[in-house]
């Protein structure tokens, strides 16, 4: 799903306003990332997922991409980043995703926020909506909220949005491998395809490494 796509489907969501975007080239498998972004450990091949919970092409990719890491070989680094593009829905998705992480939920609330969102309209993208939500998955909603107005879910939210614009991420789900090259489904022509692309990304990497 494209930037313009995934706006217009948060718009459905949830009243949010849509903003264009350019789709990626037609014909590529992948894309070179320019310039080139550091990565967290050098000594690893770092893959990020740039993904968001109101994406339903991200809800479909991601139990394949859960199938994908449990054989993730132990030189390749995972993380996940939420596209945010300066839109307050989204930026209050993200602040949701990494109140889980920082708090140890994201096992249990990872997968459901998607069918939340999507099929139930659930208002995760306010406080009050979070704060019952989580207590209804049996979530302790004080230890999350708690981490939900923290400065350290605050600083990764900044922090998310300067990495998907230094990437020039226009649409997800996407990956990007070893800060060099980004691939996606609309690349790849297939979830499927676009995680083989990975496979061969990450190979090409740490043979660069050696």
């Amino acid at each position: 799903m494209n930037r313009r796509q995934l706006l217009l489907q948060m718009a459905a969501l949830a009243g949010t306003t849509a903003i264009g975007t350019p789709a990626f080239a037609q014909g590529a498998r992948f894309a070179p990332v320019s310039p080139i972004q550091p990565t967290a450990d050098k000594a690893k091949v770092e893959v990020i997922e740039f993904f968001h919970y109101g994406c339903p092409h991200c809800r479909d990719f991601d139990p394949l991409l859960e199938h994908w890491l449990k054989k993730l070989p132990e030189d390749v680094s995972f993380i996940r980043v939420p596209a945010i593009w300066g839109n307050p829905q989204l930026k209050a998705l993200a602040q949701f995703y990494y109140a889980a992480e920082a708090s140890g939920d994201i096992g249990k609330l990872h997968e459901a926020a998607f069918v939340a969102l999507q099929d139930e309209k659930a208002p995760l993208t306010t406080e009050t909506g979070v704060a019952e939500w989580v207590a209804s998955k049996g979530v302790d909603a004080k230890r999350f909220m708690d981490a939900y107005k923290s400065f350290g879910v605050q600083g990764k939210i900044q922090r998310a949005d300067q990495v998907a614009r230094a990437y020039k991420i226009n649409g997800v789900p996407t990956l990007a491998i070893d800060g060099q090259w980004t691939t996606s489904a609309s690349m790849a022509g297939s979830h499927e395809a676009a995680l083989q692309v990975a496979d061969e990304l990450i190979a090409k990497a740490r043979k660069a490494k050696a």
